[in-house]
């Protein structure tokens, strides 16, 4: 479909449904004041004023999905403990669909606990378990996927090395995703960086560039890094590469161009969950099969949108759709 304007756009992702797989979590916040040092030892006393529990990992990509009206299903282990319970409850609680969450007993669920003084962070705490799945666990999550990969439009990999994705997962998963035409978008780490062969949109920071490939190169040249992004790109055989640089913007880089979008000035307050929100955006343009340098352009918005607040929060479109009208990202 040809698309003549933005609320078009937008409008559509209404329309889509998205399969997202990879590691869950609860981020936690814990916001205090500190005024005095402990006279045990010399740490900040932290007196408690307000505690929060949100979605994380790949399910704030869940929400952030959700945010631009398309409807995400979320395919994940998480254990079969409090902290899990409590996971479910935040999802129910957003309406958002857990059919294709798998409890364990042999695992803890995820939690990310963050400790702030006024917008200082003074420490984090993670509970997590990095073994890779049971046999058993791993036969339920390809059943999850081979059952839904026929009623959605894109599928979105968010891989935070917890152990839930595998080579063996990574592999079903494209393979069932291309017989069936659904572009798989790829939010890697370092594990299974090289596992996602045929994928067709991968989104690495440089620093997972730089590990995965294990290759240096100066980050501030840009023809370096477009050759590197082209070896990576010719290596995992994929349709595009879209690399997020911080402050720079981001590159997206297909076989016949690479195009480089600056980032926009901002106040910046914490980037926590920008990537998120970025392969959201980037996910559901591949799923219109929109042009690349509009994928890259809105993502980059959003991911500099969502870094103005505080914590991991997902975008906000109407402030998006506003955005992308004020910097003229759509041209028919």
């Amino acid at each position: 479909m040809n698309y003549t304007s933005l609320e078009e756009i937008f409008s559509a992702f209404n329309q889509m449904k998205v399969l997202i797989l990879g590691d869950v979590m609860i981020d936690s916040y814990v916001w205090g004041k500190v005024e005095r040092i402990s006279p045990e030892a010399p740490v900040p006393i932290i007196q408690v004023k307000r505690k929060e529990k949100r979605l994380g990992g790949a399910a704030n990509v869940a929400k952030n999905i959700q945010s631009l009206g398309a409807t995400p299903i979320l395919c994940s282990v998480i254990g079969n403990d409090l902290e899990g319970d409590y996971f479910i409850d935040l999802l129910n609680h957003r309406n958002i669909n857990g059919e294709a969450i798998i409890r364990s007993d042999h695992r803890i669920t995820t939690v990310k606990e963050r400790f702030l003084s006024g917008s200082q962070h003074i420490l984090r705490v993670d509970q997590e378990e990095l073994f890779k799945l049971k046999q058993k666990e791993e036969e339920l999550l390809i059943e999850k996927i081979s059952s839904l990969i026929n009623s959605v439009q894109v599928v979105i990999f968010e891989d935070y090395d917890k152990g839930v994705l595998n080579r063996k997962i990574i592999e079903t998963t494209i393979q069932l995703a291309r017989k069936h035409q659904v572009p798989t978008i790829v939010d890697p780490k370092k594990k299974n960086f090289i596992s996602y062969f045929g994928a067709s949109l991968f989104k690495p920071n440089l620093k997972e560039i730089r590990e995965g490939m294990k290759i240096d190169f100066d980050e501030e040249d840009m023809d370096s890094l477009k050759k590197v992004v082209s070896k990576l790109r010719q290596k995992l055989d994929l349709q595009y590469v879209l690399v997020t640089l911080s402050e720079k913007g981001v590159l997206i880089s297909g076989k016949d161009s690479d195009i480089h979008i600056p980032a926009h000035i901002r106040s910046v307050s914490d980037v926590s969950g920008a990537g998120d929100t970025v392969v959201s955006i980037a996910g559901l343009c591949l799923g219109l099969n929109l042009p690349p340098k509009f994928t890259a352009a809105l993502s980059n918005l959003g991911g500099g949108l969502v870094c103005e607040h505080l914590g991991v929060v997902s975008v906000n479109k109407e402030m998006l759709l506003k955005e992308a009208y004020d910097n003229s990202l759509f041209t028919n």
